[in-house]
């Protein structure tokens, strides 16, 4: 038999009745460094320093909002008879897809109030949309959410991944596949293309357009792992089917931006 380590607590730390978890701090974190990585470039790029913060005050919070719409929308035959619990997001109950989708209709309009190119922009914040994910998804580690099927612990062992993220992978009697982690290695993989590839200078908006597709890929695979996923109808899930419409919609604007556009702007232009 192998010794398991206790579990970690999710709550981080308390403030009389306030308990401030683990999952919180951590998504606090992601933002905090993805901002910092974004706003270096913005500078960078001769944007206003308060640019990026200006912007963060309005996508930030309705990016929650959209993240929890998201979910309620596809769970609606739970909601539909429990009205009260559509605001109880302490509950839980939040999609990423919703949030990115909500996020990015904040900085279009945003940047078309501001008389910014919304591509440039987009392009500047890639890397930094998929620091905030590979962080934010050991949030889902601690709450032992959002993995995968059941597993043996010799396959966890193979992994070569360290003993504290395998015993904690031990829920209720068996082990999982820690998809967070999968997901998290792979946005990481994406970061470091990205940061490439702005030394490439490719054409204004494919940064953007290769984190659709690079997110999009690796997360239809490991979606069909997870145990937890929400279902458009029958086996056909959410997330995997907004993948791939996410990656034909980058492929299709590659392309034709490339053929229709003469003489398109480039990342490093004005």
């Amino acid at each position: 038999m192998f010794s398991i380590l206790a579990t970690i607590d999710p709550v981080a730390f308390s403030l009389g009745p306030l308990s401030v978890r683990w999952y919180g701090v951590i998504i606090a974190a992601g933002i905090v460094i993805a901002f910092l990585v974004g706003q270096r470039e913005m500078v960078k790029r001769r944007l206003h320093p308060e640019y990026l913060t200006d912007l963060l005050i309005w996508a930030v919070p309705l990016a929650i909002v959209g993240a929890r719409i998201y979910y309620v929308a596809f769970e609606w035959e739970h909601y539909k008879d429990n009205l009260g619990e559509v605001i109880a997001i302490w509950n839980g109950g939040i999609a990423i897809h919703g949030a990115l989708i909500a996020s990015v209709i904040v900085a279009y309009i945003f940047t078309k109030k501001r008389n910014t190119p919304f591509l440039k922009v987009a392009d500047i914040l890639a890397p930094s949309i998929l620091i905030g994910q590979a962080i934010g998804r050991w949030g889902n580690f601690i709450n032992q959410e959002a993995h995968g099927g059941e597993v043996s612990r010799a396959f966890l062992e193979n992994l070569f991944i360290p003993d504290w993220i395998i015993n904690h992978m031990y829920i209720d009697g068996a082990y999982y596949h820690p998809t967070f982690l999968y997901e998290s290695m792979w946005s990481l993989v994406g970061i470091i293309i990205l940061l490439l590839l702005r030394r490439v200078n490719l054409v204004r908006g494919e940064m953007f357009f290769f984190y659709m597709i690079w997110y999009s890929v690796g997360r239809f695979f490991i979606e069909g792992m997870r145990t937890d996923s929400l279902y458009v109808v029958g086996e056909l899930r959410a997330a995997q089917l907004v993948s791939v419409i996410a990656i034909i919609i980058a492929a299709v604007l590659i392309v034709y931006r490339r053929a229709a556009i003469k003489n398109p702007p480039h990342y490093k232009d004005k």
